[in-house]
């Protein structure tokens, strides 16, 4: 493994340069899966913070995909050796608007590979610095630092962190029913082929998770969401998340909300249905 983790930090400062049309039809799309009541998209039309992940698609070939239902390890991303790859958190910058109807273009970049032992054995992160620009700016409207862990295939007997108990009085809170339905419309929607979010076999007998995977990405932007029920017209600056413990599609989870004494700071979290803390973040206005 140290052999191969040496030959991985050639990958620092790889970088990949893709361009994309910010369409109606997706917005559409995650308006209906998030169960807001249609409305019109024009161009012109501002996205909610986290929805550029609509875009910028993984259009590999089914060729190219691997056992897990992701690409195969190589090409922009390292080939690291470890067969479970999970979304642990991501920190943006939302410097000015992204529109419907722009020409975008997202440059990625490899910004960090560092292993250590965890746990359950051999832990890898990988961190990706993303910067997505509008027509033709030189400046980005977003920079997006995305951290992928990879871990070491599940064991009998491994030893799982601690749980933690989720805040308690949130001002907001949003029940959302995990089915098979929603995270496989999410999975449609942002061209995911990870079979943890939809193969319930697969998921329970290879990976040895109790049932389907609800995506971060997807608790993430139902947290955001809550910020634009509450607060329609706030203007995001900032945002992070933490994934901290999955959460499975075998019951209802909570998404959280808390506007701080600032009148900027909004805490966030969502927790499962036994009141453990699943996702932790941090939103910040202008």
């Amino acid at each position: 493994m140290t052999h191969h983790l040496n030959d991985l930090g050639a990958w620092i400062g790889r970088s990949e340069t893709l361009h994309d049309q910010i369409g109606a039809t997706p917005v559409k799309q995650l308006n209906a899966t998030l169960d807001h009541p249609a409305m019109p998209v024009e161009a012109g039309t501002t996205l909610p913070p986290l929805w550029h992940w609509l875009y910028f698609l993984p259009l590999h070939r089914q060729g190219e995909i691997g056992p897990d239902g992701h690409a195969r390890r190589g090409g922009f991303l390292p080939p690291v050796p470890l067969p479970r790859r999970m979304w642990a958190g991501s920190q943006f910058e939302f410097r000015s608007p992204v529109r419907v109807g722009d020409a975008v273009q997202r440059t990625s970049t490899i910004a960090d590979v560092s292993a250590k032992a965890g746990r359950t054995g051999q832990l890898v992160f990988v961190k990706v610095r993303h910067e997505v620009r509008r027509n033709g700016s030189a400046q980005p409207s977003i920079v997006e630092f995305h951290d992928i862990v990879y871990r070491e295939a599940r064991q009998a007997g491994d030893v799982e962190p601690p749980p933690q108990r989720a805040p308690t009085g949130a001002a907001w809170q949003r029940e959302v029913v995990p089915d098979d339905v929603l995270l496989f419309r999410y999975s449609a929607l942002t061209f995911n082929g990870h079979r943890i979010h939809y193969d319930r076999k697969y998921v329970t007998e290879v990976e040895g998770y109790p049932g389907l995977i609800v995506h971060g990405p997807l608790i993430a932007t139902l947290l955001m969401d809550l910020v634009r029920r509450n607060l329609p017209d706030a203007d995001v600056a900032t945002f992070r998340f933490k994934a901290v413990r999955p959460t499975f599609d075998l019951n209802p989870f909570r998404v959280n909300g808390q506007l701080q004494d600032d009148g900027k700071t909004v805490k966030l979290w969502a927790q499962d249905h036994e009141g453990w803390l699943t996702m932790d973040a941090v939103a910040t206005l202008r």
